[in-house]
């Protein structure tokens, strides 16, 4: 099996400038490419994971809503939200579970599980300042 990411999550933020900041900062996320609007919005941008994997994001629109300002207006949006699981969302692998639990608890990441051991491996879930959802894992041992 080739070692080169297949399946890479791309997703929208309503200001994808703060989302790239706070991403770097809650989850230790690091740009590699942002390409701007002539409005000065993110048409395109890109991070990686420290484990090396690719997330892309922009700013679709104006009257693109986030998960959490969709849910302010939407009964069902804000029905599926009230659930503390990862419902469309990302899931990461890191080095350092402990670590980077931390890290997100620090940075004001709202965490809808507990650092646990389970039977699948060490993990968390979180959510982010727009609401988009956040399953991190520790790296299996090799």
């Amino acid at each position: 099996m080739s070692e080169q990411q297949t399946v890479t999550p791309m997703l929208a933020y309503e200001d994808a400038d703060a989302a790239l900041a706070w991403l770097a900062k809650a989850f230790g996320f690091h740009e590699t490419a942002r390409y701007p609007m002539p409005d000065g919005s993110v048409g395109h941008a890109e991070m990686v994971t420290e484990a090396g994997g690719l997330i892309m994001m922009a700013e679709p629109t104006k009257a693109y809503r986030s998960p959490r300002h969709h849910a302010e207006t939407c009964a069902d949006a804000a029905g599926w939200l009230a659930v503390p699981y990862v419902i469309d969302g990302v899931h990461v692998y890191v080095p350092d579970i402990d670590a980077h639990y931390a890290r997100a608890q620090e940075a004001g990441a709202t965490i809808l599980g507990e650092l646990a051991d389970t039977e699948h491996g060490r993990m968390y879930r979180a959510e982010d300042r727009e609401g988009h959802r956040w399953m991190f894992e520790a790296l299996p041992a090799e």
